[in-house]
């Protein structure tokens, strides 16, 4: 349930879009970043591949990561 997902993007250091698992959509932060993140939570087929990130990526190496941390 704590486990988060998150997919940022960034150019010359300035986060301009973000997709957190937890929220469930993508979020701007700026003005390229608010039309991108309009653009990709209005397409269903990119935004059900990038909750689906969670189970596919995260799940499947917690017990990997966690391991090594002990």
């Amino acid at each position: 349930k704590d486990i988060e997902f998150i997919r940022s993007y960034y150019y010359n250091k300035l986060e301009y879009t973000r997709f957190s698992s937890s929220v469930g959509k993508f979020v701007g932060f700026t003005e390229y970043g608010v039309k991108n993140a309009e653009y990709w939570n209005n397409n269903p087929s990119y935004l059900s591949a990038m909750k689906a990130q969670k189970e596919g990526y995260c799940l499947n190496n917690i017990q990997i990561k966690y391991d090594n941390a002990l």
